[in-house]
């Protein structure tokens, strides 16, 4: 298999399946680093679950809120808005904000770019932030930072975003933070809501280890927050994702301990990687990315050895690393990651 076959592959992390097709040899279970997702899920309490034969009640979504509000620290739940996961949320904001231009500070996650692009919008991507901050001062416009980023770890600092989020307010432009990967951050834009123009989005399942309940957030101006609960109708999250992020969310002990599991983890793989011969490039608690020459090469090489990783065809120097589950697999990770740095450095 050659490495420009990965054109043909996921456009993001998981699928895992898809990928392994191509390596029919491959030693399983296979070990899947190719996502950002927390290894430790949540221990949700399913008696809580209640009765899934009925419809949702309206003020288990309005507790949900409540609760995000509370952990994320926005003044009032009419600010939050949750959706089935903020996947959605990024394809539905081009049908609330009415602009005609679109400038994402990158690279990073594609889903962005894509959404706007879909609904018919002009999209520039640059990559120097002096660039970037100058575009706010465009009208009908939308600035769009993943904080940290992925799949860098690239941070803007806590006095670099409101000076951003002043010169888009000044123009009547919004500027939309993804924190994804910022439940582990100290600063976030969250501390900066409700100033006008700001939309930020928080993950749920990466955090909390639970990507299959399918659950995000958005917070903004109630008027916007409005908006988008109007677009998503009634129901939009399910019974199941109402009652685990509601347990998730008010289980800050829980999240604390998890922070610590994830730093020792994350200097373990970056240790690893280094000792094999690969330029850690950045990383966050829940992601490496690295830089090497040969990055192709490893990517084949791990998956032979039936350990994926995220690879980016438009940047083929690259490769980012998530956390491995259990011992069995960072066992199986430090073994390949040994074996790659006495064959091929």
């Amino acid at each position: 298999m050659t490495f420009t076959m990965l054109k043909n592959m996921p456009a993001h992390g998981g699928q895992v399946r898809e990928v392994m097709q191509h390596f029919p040899d491959a030693p399983q279970p296979f070990v899947d680093l190719s996502t950002g997702i927390s290894p430790y899920a949540y221990p949700v309490d399913y008696v809580e679950m209640g009765d899934w034969t009925r419809l949702p009640e309206a003020e288990e979504e309005e507790a949900l809120r409540q609760a995000a509000a509370k952990t994320y620290g926005v003044p009032s739940p009419d600010m939050i808005v949750a959706g089935p996961g903020t996947q959605m949320l990024i394809a539905l904001l081009p049908l609330v904000l009415k602009v005609e231009h679109v400038t994402i500070f990158g690279p990073t996650y594609s889903g962005h770019e894509q959404s706007w692009r879909n609904a018919g919008i002009d999209v520039s991507i640059v990559t120097d932030f002096q660039t970037f901050e100058d575009s706010a001062d465009q009208k009908d416009h939308v600035c769009v930072v993943c904080n940290p980023n992925n799949p860098d770890g690239r941070r803007l600092s806590v006095e670099q975003l409101p000076k951003l989020l002043d010169r888009c307010a000044r123009s009547g432009s919004y500027l939309i933070v993804d924190e994804a990967f910022a439940d582990f951050e100290s600063e976030t834009a969250m501390s900066l809501l409700p100033e006008r123009g700001l939309i930020v989005l928080r993950s749920f399942g990466k955090s909390y280890g639970l990507p299959g309940v399918r659950l995000g957030f958005l917070a903004a101006s109630s008027g916007v927050a409005r908006q988008m609960r109007t677009m998503m109708g009634d129901w939009a999250v399910s019974a199941l994702a109402l009652s685990a992020g509601r347990q998730a969310l008010a289980d800050a002990t829980w999240l604390g301990q998890i922070k610590t599991r994830l730093e020792a983890d994350s200097i373990r793989l970056n240790d690893a990687l280094t000792q094999a011969g690969l330029v850690v490039h950045g990383y966050t608690r829940l992601f490496t990315l690295v830089r090497s020459e040969r990055a192709s090469d490893l990517w084949i090489f791990l998956c032979r050895k039936g350990i994926v990783t995220r690879a980016f065809p438009e940047r083929p120097t690259e490769l980012r690393f998530g956390l491995p589950r259990s011992q069995e697999g960072w066992t199986r990770l430090e073994n390949a990651l040994s074996e790659w740095a006495l064959c091929f450095r």
